[in-house]
């Protein structure tokens, strides 16, 4: 029955779509950031396999957050420069993109901890944060 109502129902389709694609966006970031596209998994034992799964989840909610507050910041740069920015269309931006992260580099926290609280919005010369 539930196969016939989805077949029937553009709108159940539509739905099952973009909630599928959240969950290989998701499992794309966890494979970029696990092997590094390498594919390989050197842990042996089911402790540091666990240490690592965990480690991944931690760091997978961490990038999440990270681009929640900064898509956050820019819906409020946008209103704030008079753009209007509809609540039903951030409802359907997701915050797991990591195009923008390089996996593979040295991390500088102390600068990071150093700026003010977080990254300046990346914004054109000709514009300016609120």
């Amino acid at each position: 029955l539930f196969m016939l109502d989805w077949l029937e129902t553009p709108d159940r389709r539509r739905r099952c779509h973009a909630g599928l694609n959240n969950g290989e966006q998701r499992h794309a970031l966890t494979q970029a950031i696990y092997t590094f596209r390498q594919g390989r998994i050197i842990d042996r034992s089911h402790e540091a396999q666990q240490y690592r799964a965990s480690g991944l989840n931690l760091l997978v909610a961490a990038i999440v957050y990270w681009n929640t507050i900064y898509m956050d910041a820019a819906a409020q740069h946008l209103r704030s420069t008079s753009v209007a920015v509809p609540d039903d269309l951030l409802a359907h931006t997701s915050p797991v993109g990591w195009e923008h992260i390089a996996f593979s580099g040295d991390f500088l926290w102390d600068r990071a901890a150093a700026s003010a609280g977080r990254k300046a919005l990346n914004l054109p010369p000709d514009s300016r944060a609120a």
